[in-house]
């Protein structure tokens, strides 16, 4: 018997956070008496032999750790194996500090692409963008390397260097750049209120704390008196399952259900609002999204969205739809492996496609630098969506690397709804 917990992920992030939820006990079977057997026969002949006549002396566990690890790598991009070190490193990242560089990283066509930068990070300050290829760390070749490897290798103590060798759209040829690493501390929720005192909260993160944090800054809205809100989710990569729920508990009213996930044998659990924190049920509500809006931040789109709670306005989100569980091994290793799906309460499954907004609302990427968009869809090996058909990608979809507030057309939709919403609020019921 082993402890499993579930998590969300969108792509590795460098010393990044990464949650989940505690969920029970179940047996895990080794294989059945099929012809597993033969397959696993073959296993063994193969390892004997490499063991005795390699030409240089290899440790079985090193081919043991290669093989899980070769085995998990033809799942699907979540799934990973992690040494016991990398296991437990694993565990500590869900208290939104943690020591890296602060990259997003994802697999495209073979070589770890950068997904984003996070905010504020080394790899941010180094000038590092999204769709940039990694195609070195420190000196070593980065084709077919594990997401897991990747992150293990760019950890580090603060203050140390590491040199990532990076090749852009556009360039002729590589580039070596040298970070500094340091301890990456994420503020989940930043706050601040805009004209005509609607509220503007942004969450960077889904973690531990993300629930209370944003209750806190809603408290002091209040107290700046704002009347509407505006909850950006734009680039917040996901995160704690459980967090998902509680800031969807916070504009939801109690027994709502937020989000349900099925499993291979189509086993069935939900997540309802219980009511925990202070809610905001009543004022006008808009949430942003973008193409770097994944796993729990769209349940919490996907919950609003479906409820009528809020008015959805941006770009199609990522479309990270499944749950992993973290499932410890005898030795110290681990599993991280996708067990199930997750369903909008209407019983939507976003994988590969996303949220779909209210508003569509695309930011002009045609003035200055832009990048190529990376969704789930376009990840080697994701899992396929059982309800509709995946769009073919527009190779030409381009965003900008960076935007101003003032240039930020998709926060003005947002402003200008709100406010309208605003003025049908004040007209008499048959007139509006």
């Amino acid at each position: 018997m082993f402890s499993i917990k579930k998590w969300l992920f969108t792509a590795a992030i460098i010393g990044a956070v990464f949650a989940g939820i505690a969920a029970g006990m179940i047996g895990i079977g080794i294989v059945s008496a099929d012809s597993s057997y033969e397959d696993l026969k073959a296993f063994t002949e193969a390892l004997t032999i490499i063991r005795k006549n390699y030409v240089e002396e290899v440790k079985t566990k090193t081919l043991i750790d290669g093989a899980l690890k070769g085995m998990i790598h033809s799942l699907d991009p979540h799934s990973g194996y992690m040494t016991p070190d990398s296991f437990k490193d694993f565990q500590v990242e869900t208290k939104g500090e943690f020591g890296g560089i602060g990259i997003q990283i994802g697999i495209k066509d073979g070589f770890l692409t950068i997904i984003a930068p996070i905010e504020d990070t080394p790899g941010y300050k180094a000038g590092l963008k999204a769709g940039d290829r990694i195609m070195k760390i420190s000196g070593e070749s980065t084709k077919d390397m594990g997401i897991h490897d990747a992150v293990s290798k760019m950890r580090g103590t603060k203050g140390t260097n590491i040199t990532i060798t990076i090749f852009r759209e556009g360039w002729k040829e590589t580039k070596d750049i040298t970070i500094t690493r340091d301890i990456i501390k994420i503020k989940s929720v930043k706050t601040k209120v805009l004209d005509d005192k609607i509220g503007y909260l942004k969450l960077t993160q889904f973690q531990e704390t993300t629930a209370a944090d944003l209750s806190a800054a809603l408290e002091k809205l209040k107290k700046d008196g704002f009347t509407s809100l505006v909850l950006d989710l734009r680039n917040n990569p996901g995160g704690l399952l459980n967090s998902a729920v509680e800031v969807s508990d916070q504009f939801l009213p109690t027994k709502k259900l937020v989000v349900y996930i099925k499993g291979r044998k189509g086993n069935k659990t939900e997540y309802y609002t219980e009511g925990t924190y202070q809610s905001y049920t009543d004022m006008p509500m808009v949430v942003l999204v973008n193409q770097g809006s994944a796993s729990a931040s769209e349940i919490v789109a996907g919950a609003l969205k479906d409820w009528n709670r809020a008015i959805v306005i941006g770009t199609q989100t990522f479309g990270k739809g499944s749950v992993q569980s973290l499932i410890p091994l005898s030795d110290g290793s681990g599993l991280r492996l996708t067990t199930a799906k997750y369903y909008t309460p209407k019983g939507t499954s976003i994988q590969g496609v996303g949220i779909t907004p209210d508003i569509n609302v695309k930011l002009d990427a045609k003035n200055g630098k832009s990048h190529t968009v990376y969704r789930e869809k376009d990840l080697e090996r994701h899992l396929k969506n059982e309800q509709v058909n995946e769009e073919t990608k527009d190779e030409s979809e381009k965003v900008p690397v960076e935007v101003d507030e003032k240039n930020d057309a998709q926060l003005q939709r947002a402003i200008d709804t709100i406010k309208a919403w605003k003025v049908f609020e004040k007209m008499p019921k048959k007139a509006a």
